[in-house]
């Protein structure tokens, strides 16, 4: 199974930058595509990224231009660049694989990762 494991949460203000990394060991034999969701206690769980297995990238119109999406297949780690963040960004961030178009099926047998806490202060 492809299970990613979260990692570069922390506190900013207003207008800082974090740099979230997602270790998936697999994902790149496997052809994994790989998304970044986000929680919070007031809020239900939002896809806001998704790199792919043919490198194409998306996002969550409320994250365009501030945030990147990005991998190092060598390291079967995917990045979310994460700048001019906001207070709304504030939220428990996890990544999932997903099978995409030609995945298999151990990209969706991991299951959810525990995630790793990003907060923005005003």
């Amino acid at each position: 199974q492809v299970q990613g494991m979260e990692s570069g949460g922390g506190s900013v203000q207003a207008g800082g930058s974090l740099r979230l990394s997602c270790t998936a060991p697999g994902f790149t034999s496997n052809r994994c595509d790989i998304a970044w969701y986000r929680q919070s206690a007031w809020k239900q769980r939002e896809w806001v990224s998704t790199v792919s297995s043919d490198d194409s990238t998306r996002y969550t119109d409320s994250v365009k231009g501030r945030f990147t999406i990005s991998k190092d297949e060598a390291k079967d780690t995917v990045y979310l660049q994460m700048n001019s963040l906001k207070p709304e960004d504030t939220a428990m961030y996890s990544c999932k694989a997903w099978s995409g178009t030609i995945g298999s099926m151990a990209c969706v047998t991991g299951g959810w990762g525990q995630g790793t806490q990003v907060t923005v202060s005003s």
